[in-house]
């Protein structure tokens, strides 16, 4: 039987892989990228082509079939696949600590830097293979190699341990969110709940063989219900159920809360073998910053400036509820509730009026038509197998026609797929040894609702704002103009960087000419009415006060509970509570276990780097204002950002990519323009 993970030569055949061909395909791609790491220990002459291409190749493919079974284990979860997967990740994550700390690999990688240090730019060597060299040096001491024996086998244990527990946290989340419903016959006790959202839970509890309405803990169910629903009993009812998911208040079976405990030892652990304090300066290691302290100061510094528009937005609440809605106290599950009612009467508009003029083709064509915009490429339409029938697949051609790159584009929530938004690549751009290029395919994943009764789907303005955001992501892999994987698109980009061409692409949902062409009435097709832009922008930064510290809160939680949380001491919840009494104007109840769904830092990439989306947001309003001074000179700015930003990926450090497009070091006064706390 022909194993289609171990097919490179087109595109991935997500409509034939199997759990069962998990196993094979990469117990395979492991003894061959085994046998290269060993060539590579003894190769002479220690150069580009005898040194790191051939280890390069085995290692790549190895990279691009796991990519694929992650990417559907996160996409179509079923419990074989779940379980090829967690039989899988221990022998990666074995075979990656087999090759960080690989004391031969890592002096042939001394040697080579030597050989740099004395040849030019014109011996083969130009920056990108530089930088490579550079990092994988870097990453050595960072995985271990210069450990003592006994130490090494601990790291190689720890590593492995916690990848096992970023599955099973994750698992635990999604397993968590699924198996929750709350059936509703009654449609009065809905009433304030949008027709398509009722539409979507009527079929759901149809599927299920049940009268009445099904309602769940996904995003298209959750949040709409907590916006708009006017039964206060169901708004607690469905945020009780959503705030204590993965916990020992829920199913026992999904209880994230010992995986926490031990996630956050064998961190502090690892790092310790390392010789560092703890595990944020081991995580501030490879990104921007120099220092946990200059983290903390940064997002404390913005605290301070955002705390007081905090409180002011959290006063006018209260007084508003109180005053129009007859709430004396307001709980966690009215603040999104009556944070919308505010809105409507303070501008006359609803999130859910404008939901119905943001209609998923002319949103989709709005999106290419700012990336034609920017830098001159066409989106179309292209073939491949999916792995469901919601996956739409397209290229990006530049002018001549020529091929950049591909993406594939996963809308909409379902059972078996991971909550959030996010984009992954599929396969990396690189310079072949015959001369061809490897052009990029990345996946951008959401979780929307999907259209009903014929209708297209329809976004939420903040819904558009996310696929613009993952798009950004995506160009960024996309464009990238570099040759060698291992600093190609967002490889080898700072983690505190990466959010910077995302970021930036937010801007652009702002901007009338593009917000009026991406719209068009789900019943009417008329364009969004210019006087309704006008009310949106006039709220554009309502509560961004309030926003800021919520995000400062997560911020700073991550930073404290990586550099200086002591268990003995503290809890996690107390450590929390305790970020909450500095920066929260909003305290949820103690019975919240927000931690236990916390994936960005205990089953992402972002442990002690939850901070980089502040960071970088300072760094995308300062790019985006550029744009701002120069209106006429939009394409000329485009091509700039693209050339000095994009398209050297990780090649060279990510401030030194930021200075060549702005001509300065960034300025967070952008930011504090763009959010309404300039004063």
């Amino acid at each position: 039987m022909t194993n289609p993970l171990l097919d490179f030569s087109a595109l991935p055949h997500f409509d034939q892989v199997r759990p069962e061909h998990v196993a094979p395909a990469i117990d395979r791609l492991l003894d061959e990228a085994r046998a290269a790491m060993r060539a590579a220990e003894t190769v002479a002459p220690v150069d580009w082509d005898h040194f790191v291409t051939p280890f390069d190749d085995a290692s790549e493919r190895l990279s691009r079939a796991w990519n694929q079974v992650a990417h559907l284990n996160a996409v179509v979860n079923t419990p074989a696949l779940r379980e090829a997967y967690n039989a899988a990740l221990p022998k990666l994550s074995q075979f990656g600590a087999e090759v960080s700390q690989n004391l031969a690999l890592y002096r042939q990688y001394k040697r080579l830097a030597e050989r740099l240090a004395e040849s030019g730019d014109d011996a083969g060597y130009p920056p990108a293979r530089r930088k490579i060299v550079e990092n994988a040096l870097r990453d050595f001491r960072l995985g271990g190699a210069e450990l003592p024996e006994a130490d090494k086998a601990r790291f190689a244990a720890i590593k492995e341990e916690l990848a096992q527990l970023a599955a099973r946290f994750e698992q635990n989340l999604l397993d968590a969110t699924d198996a929750y419903a709350h059936y509703v016959e009654d449609e009065a006790e809905l009433a304030g709940l949008p027709d398509d959202v009722k539409a979507q839970c009527r079929a759901a509890a149809e599927k299920d063989g049940r009268a009445g309405y099904k309602l769940t803990l996904h995003m298209p169910v959750y949040l709409p219900v907590q916006n708009y629903c006017d039964n206060r009993a169901l708004r607690e009812t469905l945020y009780r159920a959503y705030a204590t998911r993965a916990s020992e208040l829920g199913v026992a079976e999904f209880d994230n809360s010992e995986a926490i405990g031990r996630i956050l030892a064998l961190r502090a652990e690892m790092a310790g073998l390392l010789g560092f304090a703890n595990y944020a300066e081991y995580s501030v290691a490879t990104k921007m910053a120099d220092t946990p302290d200059e983290v903390l100061g940064f997002l404390r510094d913005l605290a301070r400036r955002a705390r007081i528009h905090a409180r002011q937005d959290r006063d006018e609440l209260e007084a508003f509820a109180a005053r129009e809605l007859g709430l004396d106290t307001l709980e966690s599950w009215d603040l999104g509730y009556v944070s919308e009612k505010l809105k409507e009467a303070r501008y006359s508009f609803s999130e859910q009026e404008v939901k119905q003029y943001f209609t998923e083709p002319r949103v989709l064509a709005g999106l290419f038509d700012v990336i034609h915009a920017l830098y001159g490429l066409r989106a179309e339409p292209d073939q491949a197998p999916v792995w469901h029938e919601d996956v739409r697949f397209y290229r990006l051609v530049d002018g001549e026609g020529r091929l950049v790159g591909q993406f594939y584009l996963d809308l909409y929530a379902r059972e078996g797929k991971r909550g959030g938004a996010w984009m992954d690549d599929c396969r990396n751009r690189r310079e072949l040894a015959d001369g061809r290029v490897q052009t990029p395919i990345t996946y951008l994943t959401c979780n929307f609702g999907r259209g009903h009764g014929g209708k297209p789907a329809t976004f939420s303005h903040d819904e558009v704002i996310t696929l613009f955001h993952e798009m950004g992501h995506g160009l960024h892999q996309l464009l990238t103009e570099v040759g060698e994987l291992g600093v190609a698109g967002i490889n080898g980009v700072e983690w505190d960087a990466v959010e910077l061409p995302s970021q930036f692409m937010e801007n652009f949902c702002w901007e009338w000419p593009r917000v009026e062409a991406m719209t068009a009435h789900v019943d009417s097709g008329e364009p969004l009415p210019r006087a309704l832009f006008d009310k949106m922008l006039a709220a554009k930064n309502y509560q961004a006060g309030m926003i800021t510290v919520r995000q400062l809160e997560f911020g700073l939680f991550d930073m404290e509970l990586h550099s200086r949380f002591d268990a003995g001491g503290e809890t996690v919840l107390q450590l929390l509570e305790r970020i909450r009494d500095e920066v929260a104007v909003n305290r949820p109840p103690a019975w919240n276990r927000f931690p236990n769904a916390f994936s960005h830092v205990f089953a992402g990439g972002y442990a002690a780097g939850y901070y980089s989306y502040k960071w970088a947001e300072v760094l995308s309003a300062d790019a985006y204002a550029a744009f701002e001074e120069a209106p006429a000179d939009f394409a000329e700015t485009g091509a700039r950002f693209r050339r000095e930003v994009l398209a050297v990926g990780g090649s060279r450090p990510a401030m030194d990519s930021f200075k060549a497009f702005r001509g300065r070091a960034p300025s967070i006064d952008a930011l504090l323009r763009h959010s309404g706390m300039a004063g």
